[in-house]
This record gives structure tokens, C-alpha cells and sequence, in this order.
């Protein structure tokens, strides 16, 4: 689960284990973390384009990685994104509710 792999991470950045990439990615700091997800991005874009199913679920898990190990670095909480994310399905809501009325 999200949550599960999370809680793995944030366990690797206050254990930081020898020989663990999540330590590595640690280690090197946000400039290597935010350029790991840029690389992931792009993979994900190159994966899709070239409309192949299983490397885009392959590349979007590389993804949420290193997503997630940003998120921590950051101290972004999963909670955090989920609030965030259900405050735009109220918004869109009452946006798509405008629009009807109108």
C-alpha cells in the first residue's frame, strides 16, 4: 500500500542503512531527489507515448518512489496530498454545479 511504502521510506531516512538507494537519494540531498523525479517523469511520457501499458505502470511506480521520498525530505505527509486532492473534488463539484445552473 501507499501507506505502507511510505512508512518504509520514512523508516529509511531515520535509520539511513548502508548499501539502501532510499539512503543514497537521502544522502545526496533534494537537488539528486528532484532530479531523480524528473528523470521518472520523463520515463513515464516516453512509456506512454509509446502507448505500452505495462512499462507506464512500470515507469509510474519509479514514479511514486521517488515521489514519495521527495514528499519526505519535504515533510509532506500522505494526509497532506489526500486533503488536498479531496479539497479539489469539492471544488470541481461545485464548479460542475455553476455550470449547470447557468
Amino acid at each position: 500500500s501507499l501507506d505502507g511504502l511510505y512508512d518504509l521510506l520514512v523508516g529509511r531516512k531515520t535509520d539511513m542503512p548502508e548499501n539502501s538507494y532510499t539512503t543514497y537519494l537521502f544522502s545526496k540531498g533534494l537537488d539528486k531527489i528532484l532530479k531523480k523525479v524528473g528523470e521518472e517523469c520523463t520515463e513515464v511520457i516516453i512509456a506512454a507515448k509509446d502507448n505500452d501499458k505495462k512499462e507506464t505502470v512500470y515507469e509510474i511506480a519509479d514514479l511514486a518512489y521517488h515521489v514519495m521520498v521527495l514528499m519526505i525530505e519535504m515533510g509532506i505527509s500522505l494526509d497532506e496530498v489526500t486533503a488536498e486532492l479531496a479539497s479539489r473534488h469539492v471544488i470541481d463539484h461545485k464548479v460542475k454545479q455553476e455550470k449547470m445552473t447557468k
